[in-house]
């Protein structure tokens, strides 16, 4: 039986967060070929953490900067070793390659944490010229293109530590195609280093209402992710009061994970703006709402709330940025808009219009049935991870910017766990 080790960033939470999901989702795919599956991290466990005992045969707790990591590995002995981000693989890849040099390393970005730093500092720049705080929170996502995002990234820190890693290793998922097209044409990545793997969701929720049946706008995100907490201050200081000019009798639900005090001090419900807090199963708060506010001015990757808006029937409003690689070329499940002014308009007629809102399930049907067919993204997936370890040697060999990145950047951080570990060790006596 062949085996898989997971080493995560932090231990899932699939009802918390959209990279939570995906990490059961991988584990699923290989679960289902007869794989083994590992799962393991040095993160403390929330209450919030999943039972892992459907998706893996074990889940192991081990330490960061410790060589008992090398004895765990060595007992595992695993075909196929994935790093729940880079941060992940600098960790642990040294050690991976030490102990199992045969192991297939593989880096599962999530998003490309680099472009969502790029697109950030974007809005900053442009909030900075802006004299007041209102002026600040109408400022809508700012559009850059390949070459003007490379020109941000490529000096930063993060985007070259993240595109090291992914050298480094023998295949990097990539859940968004536009983040692989990214890669390749600014960065030079080769294509042989990169898949693009969705998500793979699990099946519809059983309940569908209709039109008349839903009511309310709902939003959706874990608040630790700064994406989703900055789109809530666009909604709440520029967008929200323009909708509801337009519908007054309106009602917002923002459910999240880990919601702050400075998220509940915006609780309104005289201005229809509701802070609901942890949803215990998203799928049936965004099944009964009418349609899904999704107002992202920063981000990257695939977003889990538009995943889980397509799996429900709920139409969504969202900007460029939150529906890339969501839909290709076809048209999205709802109305995409940058302007404050297109976006609400279109807000209000998604809710308002039964038959543009009818129209807009039939296309996330589409988008459903072609973007996200679990079945073939885990046969892709599966059938790239065996001809790599059929042709191992020489797909390494032709990586040689990755084999150099290997030996110089992880001696310095062999070194570093080395040197924590001794200094952490408690005093001999004599």
């Amino acid at each position: 039986m062949p085996r898989l080790l997971i080493l995560g960033y932090v231990w899932p939470e699939p009802r918390s967060s959209a990279a939570g999901s995906r990490i059961l989702q991988l584990m699923s795919c290989f679960q289902a070929k007869g794989w083994e599956v590992t799962f393991a991290s040095a993160a403390t466990r929330s209450p919030q953490a999943a039972d892992l005992s459907t998706w893996c045969a074990r889940d192991l707790e081990i330490a960061l900067n410790c060589s008992s990591f090398d004895g765990v590995i060595a007992e595992l002995q695993p075909d196929v070793v994935i790093f729940d981000r880079f941060v992940t693989e600098e960790q642990f890849g040294w050690r991976v390659a030490q102990v199992c040099p045969r192991a297939l390393r593989v880096l599962d970005t999530e998003d490309l944490h680099s472009l969502r730093w790029a697109r950030q500092q974007l809005l900053k720049q442009a909030q900075k010229r802006c004299e007041t705080e209102t002026e600040r929170q109408a400022v809508g996502p700012v559009p850059a293109s390949f070459e003007q995002l490379f020109q941000i990234m490529a000096p930063s820190d993060m985007a070259q530590r993240e595109i090291a890693s992914i050298y480094r290793c023998d295949l990097t998922l990539m859940i968004s195609d536009v983040e692989c097209a990214l890669l390749q044409e600014s960065f030079g990545v080769p294509a042989a280093l990169l898949l693009h793997t969705s998500f793979m969701p699990g099946p519809a929720p059983d309940f569908d209402l209709d039109f008349s049946a839903r009511e309310d706008f709902v939003a959706i995100g874990n608040f630790r992710h700064p994406p989703n907490w900055d789109a809530v201050l666009w909604l709440k200081h520029h967008l929200w009061p323009m909708l509801r000019q337009r519908l007054p009798n309106a009602q917002l639900r923002i459910y999240g994970a880990y919601q702050p005090a400075k998220a509940t001090a915006l609780h309104n419900p005289k201005q229809g703006f509701h802070l609901c807090g942890w949803a215990k199963d998203a799928h049936e708060v965004m099944a009964r709402a009418r349609v899904c506010l999704a107002p992202l001015r920063f981000g990257a990757g695939l977003k889990g709330k538009l995943l889980d808006a397509l799996q429900c029937g709920t139409p969504s409003v969202t900007t460029s940025i939150g529906v890339e690689g969501m839909a290709g070329d076809r048209p999205w499940a709802g109305a995409v808009a940058d302007s404050a002014q297109e976006w609400v308009a279109a807000a209000t007629e998604l809710y308002g219009n039964e038959q543009a809102w009818l129209e807009a399930r039939v296309r996330g049907r589409i988008i459903m049935t072609e973007r996200f067919d679990s079945e073939v993204i885990g046969r892709t997936l599966l059938a790239r991870v065996q001809l790599l370890q059929a042709e191992l040697d020489q797909h390494r060999r032709s990586n040689f910017i990755g084999a150099m990145l290997q030996h110089h950047q992880h001696k310095s951080t062999q070194y570093m766990a080395q040197w924590i570990e001794a200094k952490n060790r408690p005093p001999q006596s004599d």
